[in-house]
């Protein structure tokens, strides 16, 4: 046993610090980024936001309207390939074919890709540290060496160098900071996610790879943290939940309209996917009830306009000098108040 006593930081525990900048406008600053990734060398450029691939926000609709804003969706893994043919070149251009490490997902995704000329590959399991997801990975990358690999999920650098060695393009960040993620209560293992990301960061761009920041955001201002901490793709589950693009029936509750979230690790996704939750296991995830909020795309605009907003108080012309400007400052409380977008 040992203990690390060197301070790790959540994006509630920081603040940027403002500086001066020849910005006048919002308008005038540039969110979309261009990447060339490592090991196919393919060419993207968007904004990297990325609606998160569960079943409730993985969904073809919202990957028509994310598409419109040049964001990107990762498409639950359970979609059917019938549903990926009845798409447009366009929103699978903007779509990321979603996978676990069984043998089963492989030969979904397989199948899936076999049928779809899809560029994106999201490798997703709750724990990447297994020896097994790192061999996955080889094997992924051996079937598809032309597609981008995203895999994960990690907290530390030597892991995410380990993945990138192994063939991933893009390593994702994040143990247990979700609004429906119950990892930490049920395991007591887990990482602040501001410190993640930092540490994530500097291990993968030391390799040329990338990391994908993925829970914890639950206001703008989390998104505008994660990026300046030296995200290059950012992962949203929550902030995209509860509108018309996602999956699930809409009800009222006491009088109010909501629709149903739940963590793809819950015994609601288990008993959904699966037929039950096998007994040697304890559900990682919750189930809540969230507030309806209408159309997706008044949500993308306000977490846009946040972006730009901050990039003017520090001087950023682009989404790409946000991380070289930012100064956080370390605070003593909550800052975040209750967020109704």
């Amino acid at each position: 046993m040992r203990i690390e006593e060197d301070i790790k930081l959540d994006f509630k525990d920081v603040l940027l610090r403002p500086k001066r900048s020849v910005l006048r406008s919002r308008s005038e600053v540039d969110l979309e980024r261009h990447y060339k990734f490592l090991h196919n060398q393919h060419l993207w450029h968007g904004i990297p936001i990325i609606a998160a691939n569960m079943d409730h926000t993985g969904t073809f609709a919202m990957a028509k309207e994310l598409t419109k804003h040049k964001l990107l969706t990762a498409i639950d893994k359970f979609a059917p390939i019938d549903e990926w043919q009845k798409q447009t070149k366009t929103v699978v251009k903007h779509s990321w074919v979603s996978a676990g490490s069984s043998d089963d997902d492989f030969n979904r995704l397989k199948a899936t890709m076999k049928q779809v000329d899809c560029p994106f590959i999201c490798l997703d399991i709750a724990n990447g540290y297994s020896e097994h997801f790192a061999t996955f990975v080889k094997k992924t990358r051996a079937a598809f060496p032309d597609k981008v690999i995203m895999a994960g999920n990690v907290v530390t650098g030597e892991i995410v160098e380990q993945l990138i060695l192994s063939g991933a393009d893009i390593v994702k960040v994040g143990i247990g900071p979700g609004s429906v993620c119950t990892t930490r209560i049920k395991t007591g293992v887990g990482y602040p996610q501001l410190s993640a990301i930092i540490e994530c960061a500097d291990a993968a761009h030391g390799l040329k790879g990338h990391v994908c920041a993925d829970g914890g955001c639950t206001v703008p201002g989390d998104v505008v943290k994660a990026f300046a901490a030296g995200a290059d793709f950012i992962m949203l589950g929550h902030m995209f939940a509860g509108h018309d693009e996602c999956a699930g029936e809409l009800f009222e509750l006491d009088g109010k309209p909501y629709m149903r979230f739940y963590g793809m690790s819950s015994k609601e996704s288990m008993e959904k996917h699966h037929g039950s939750m096998a007994e040697y296991r304890a559900s990682e995830g919750r189930s809540v009830n969230v507030p309806y909020h209408g159309p997706a795309r008044d949500t993308v605009l306000d977490i846009l306009g946040g972006l730009r907003s901050a990039c003017t108080y520090v001087g950023a012309a682009r989404l790409k000098e946000l991380a070289k400007r930012a100064t956080f400052i370390r605070v003593t409380q909550q800052i975040n108040p209750i967020y109704e977008h």
